[in-house]
């Protein structure tokens, strides 16, 4: 599992692009609260099962205490209210699928991917 910081709306607007790709299947944003016990529990969650073929689901791992104004914008970009932890699947440029807290997993997504 490859996690690339996501720090910037640059970035943001990077995935957008990155999510209309025919070589990815999705792009997952995960919105993570370090100072939080259900947040590292869900990290961990998905790290342990996470069994995705290499680069075909780029995972962008947020970190909300130093970059609200992203999730702010995530927010607003794709119609999903701010919660802590949560997972954004993004294909074509819309949230395909999201999930908060214990509903998070590597199986839920993978449920959700485009066939």
């Amino acid at each position: 599992m490859e996690l690339q910081n996501l720090r910037d709306q640059h970035q943001l607007e990077n995935i957008q692009t990155l999510s209309f790709s025919k070589e990815i299947d999705s792009v997952l944003i995960f919105k993570h609260s370090t100072r939080c016990p259900i947040s590292a529990m869900a990290k961990n969650r998905l790290e342990r099962r996470w069994d995705f073929a290499p680069g075909k689901v780029p995972f962008f791992f947020l970190d909300l205490l130093k970059h609200r104004d992203i999730s702010d914008r995530i927010a607003s970009l794709y119609g999903v209210q701010h919660e802590s932890p949560q997972v954004l699947l993004i294909k074509n440029g819309k949230c395909i699928f999201h999930a908060s807290h214990n509903a998070i997993s590597a199986d839920a997504i993978r449920e959700h991917l485009p066939k």
